[in-house]
């Protein structure tokens, strides 16, 4: 082995033996701790992956400016009703979201179902300003439809936070939040 691979190798393995990531967690981490790293995650992210069923049963993923999720959750995200994904999201209501930091070296990819609203209450609630130019009526016209992602699961991974899941089989930690 040469001198300069010797050397990238000695120096990798210290930089992961110094690093929480590269270690075993001794205790699995709380609900209330996984949950409070996933919103600093999603958070950070801003923007996130909409993921849902397409015609051929192929995923179908783009990105969306999602509000911050509430104390359960739940997730929503505005659009206009004439997009693939409400098509699609009628057709079959499982979709994924999946937020990424990567300055964090994390992820959080919550499982659900989806909701169509048109409630004016909660268009109005559900609103960002920076949207007006998008549509005609701002969030008072039918051109403005709510989506609510109700997860099921959330998964993820933050070394950020020290959260890694399973360092043998890399699977990610998991919470039911049904």
């Amino acid at each position: 082995m040469s001198g300069t691979l010797r050397a990238v190798l000695a120096s990798t393995s210290l930089l992961l033996a110094s690093h929480s990531f590269a270690q075993p967690a001794s205790s699995p981490p709380s609900r209330s701790t996984v949950l409070e790293a996933a919103k600093e995650v999603m958070a950070k992210a801003a923007y996130c992956a909409l993921i849902t069923v397409g015609d051929e049963g192929q995923p179908q993923a783009r990105v969306v400016d999602p509000f911050a999720p509430e104390a359960d959750m739940t997730v929503w995200i505005a659009t206009k009703p004439v997009t693939r994904k409400v098509a699609q999201i009628r057709k079959n209501d499982r979709v994924t979201l999946f937020y990424f930091d990567r300055q964090g070296m994390g992820y959080v990819t919550l499982i659900g179902r989806a909701q169509l609203v048109t409630d004016a209450a909660e268009k109005e609630k559900h609103w960002k300003e920076g949207w007006a130019a998008f549509y005609e009526d701002k969030n008072h016209g039918p051109d403005y439809l709510l989506i609510r992602v109700k997860p099921t699961r959330l998964e993820m991974v933050s070394y950020a936070h020290a959260l890694t899941g399973d360092p043998k089989t890399w699977r990610p930690i998991e919470i039911n939040l049904r």
